[in-house]
């Protein structure tokens, strides 16, 4: 009887761990998504009490409300963190400008790989949104008024 109770509970124990495994695989290991998004890169910092990794939030404008009066333009944020030193470091260097990244989504973050579910691996696409601060409204120079 002894024997027996020992197989069943080292069962119940062999069981128990692999139903932890493959929950622990799934929740932080497996991809859920990957894709890409282009966005205004907001920010990105370096942040951590402990493990410290590269936070960032990604302006993506688009269409909101699409009725029939006319519709509006929304802007929804984008939140990531990024893994790899050297993709955080050429990041910083793009803020404030377009850039597409390229990123996969897990179901749960871990603290070493950041705090989002969004973990940005490579940047496919970067460009300026002004390439010159004059370029952004006509200037009329014969209207040029000073208002105290």
């Amino acid at each position: 009887m002894a024997k027996t109770a020992g197989k069943i509970i080292a069962w119940i124990i062999v069981i128990l761990l692999l139903v932890g495994a493959g929950f622990g695989y799934y929740k932080f290991l497996w991809v859920f998504s990957d894709g890409t998004k282009t966005g205004e890169l907001n920010s990105l910092t370096y942040t951590g009490y402990i493990w410290k990794t590269y936070e960032g939030e990604m302006i993506l404008s688009g269409y909101g409300n699409k009725s029939a009066s006319g519709g509006t333009v929304q802007s929804k944020i984008f939140k990531f963190s990024v893994a790899d030193k050297t993709i955080a470091e050429e990041l910083q260097k793009l803020t404030g400008q377009r850039v597409t990244v390229h990123f996969k989504e897990y179901k749960g973050a871990l603290p070493w790989r950041g705090y989002e579910r969004a973990v940005v691996d490579r940047i496919d696409n970067a460009e300026p949104i002004v390439a010159e601060p004059a370029n952004r409204l006509p200037y009329d120079a014969s209207a040029e008024q000073v208002f105290l």
